[in-house]
């Protein structure tokens, strides 16, 4: 899906002027007044980053980050204000909010602050369709496969492999080939990185 950067502001000539500004990076851009107006626009599993303003009347830019994070939506979220406090710049950042920038906010710092959301926001989207891969992959793996996979892993010879599982050497490495070409794995460093972020704590016993 096509990265889209998201403005948050009440003010109409501020959403007109930072839209222009955003617009430069050859992204859609989609500005809004409210929280409301935000969700009505952002689509399942969208891509890109949400720049909004901290002030806004009714539901604050707090509530609508704690309303993101309750449907799961983890897009970067670069906050601006005109009266920014230390407290509520450390409540924003705590919840998880990608940067905080205190307006009127120089141009050439809010173009480098999104660039870096977006490069953020590509990165996080591909780790998590490695790890979607990674998942389904495990799934076709029977257990005697994924036991063989993980005591590999741990660093464990086929032999000492078969004195553990109490099979034969020759069953685990007919196991060990089957699941490498389950995974689509090369070779034991393309398995380890497939499976390290799927299965953290894989050592058995």
């Amino acid at each position: 899906m096509t990265q889209r950067i998201f403005l948050v502001d009440d003010d109409a000539a501020v959403r007109s002027a930072l839209g222009r500004l955003l617009g430069t990076l050859d992204l859609p851009v989609m500005t809004c007044a409210d929280g409301a107006a935000l969700f009505a626009a952002l689509e399942p599993r969208q891509s890109g980053c949400i720049v909004l303003d901290l002030d806004l009347p009714g539901d604050s830019g707090l509530d609508v980050q704690q309303a993101l994070r309750q449907r799961r939506i983890d897009m970067p979220l670069i906050f601006l204000t005109g009266k920014g406090s230390v407290a509520s710049t450390a409540q924003a950042l705590k919840a998880g909010a990608f940067d905080f920038l205190e307006k009127p906010v120089d141009s050439g710092l809010l173009l480098s602050c999104v660039r870096d959301a977006l490069a953020h926001d590509a990165a996080q989207r591909e780790r998590a369709a490695l790890r979607e891969r990674a998942e389904a992959r495990l799934e076709r793996l029977t257990a005697r496969e994924r036991e063989v996979v993980v005591l590999t892993l741990n660093g464990l010879a086929n032999k000492q492999i078969a004195q553990r599982l109490g099979i034969s050497h020759r069953t685990v490495e007919i196991h060990r080939a089957r699941a490498m070409q389950k995974m689509g794995a090369a070779n034991l460093l393309e398995l380890d990185r497939m499976i390290n972020p799927v299965v953290p704590q894989r050592r058995m016993g």
